[in-house]
């Protein structure tokens, strides 16, 4: 049965699961995503992959700067859906947003959860050389990725992967779950699992002075570093004050 959606999201990892969720045949009835950015040499604003998306499915889109205050939640409420799908939105939804739908709001995660929750599960998954990861579809919560499990799915990190082919197949893996559970969830069927308190890690941003290579450590480090940060925002090192990006 189609459901009436909202789908949130911003980054290119989130468009697979909503051009699914659109042939699935679901209403979307309204996109959030983050507001168009100056970007390149012109310092031209760059809608997000998001929005060039839904723009050209003809979805409503919306991009405000915060949820937080009551305009916006009653704007929210106002779409009457039935379920929201989030996908790296990179907002935070607070406690009246995530009541509004009936069903509730739902988030594709790039991590087999609790391992990794926050900002940048892929990248720290590759660069701890994890054997596997995965995606976890959950029940979104107040916390940061601590929300009910509805489904999850395993996917190896072959020796030599790297991050981006990673985001690559956990993006196409999260399009495949997601209508799944959603379909769970309306025939009541769906089984919510709380997290483990066993087995929590976090996936902090990866910031600017960590990825410069350091030589010193065991060379598989050393090759899980650079493939976690590949293709971006990627590894280098410094020979004769000339920076090289490996």
């Amino acid at each position: 049965m189609p459901l009436r959606l909202i789908f949130m999201g911003t980054p290119d990892f989130a468009v697979p699961t909503l051009l699914a969720l659109a042939a699935a045949g679901h209403e979307i009835v309204a996109v959030y995503t983050r507001a168009p950015k100056p970007a390149g040499r012109g310092m031209d604003l760059q809608v997000t992959p998001v929005e060039r998306e839904a723009r050209r499915l003809g979805l409503a889109v919306h991009t405000p700067k915060t949820l937080k205050d009551e305009a916006a939640q009653a704007e929210f409420r106002a779409h009457k859906a039935d379920a929201a799908v989030v996908v790296a939105y990179g907002l935070l939804l607070p406690k009246p947003v995530l009541e509004a739908p009936r069903l509730g709001c739902f988030n594709v995660h790039a991590s087999l959860l609790p391992r990794w929750r926050g900002a940048a599960p892929i990248n720290r998954a590759v660069m701890a050389g994890d054997a596997a990861s995965g995606v976890t579809i959950m029940q979104m919560d107040e916390g940061l990725d601590t929300g009910a499990m509805a489904l999850a799915e395993r996917l190896p990190i072959a020796p030599d992967m790297t991050a981006g082919e990673l985001h690559d197949a956990l993006a196409r893996l999260g399009a495949d779950l997601m209508p799944r559970a959603l379909a769970a969830a309306e025939r009541g069927t769906l089984t919510l699992t709380p997290q483990p308190e066993q087995g929590v890690t976090y996936a902090a941003k990866i910031s600017k002075n960590e990825t410069r290579i350091d030589w010193t450590r065991p060379w598989q480090q050393v090759h899980g570093h650079v493939r976690g940060l590949s293709p971006f925002p990627g590894a280098w090192f410094d020979i004769d004050g000339v920076r090289v990006k490996a």
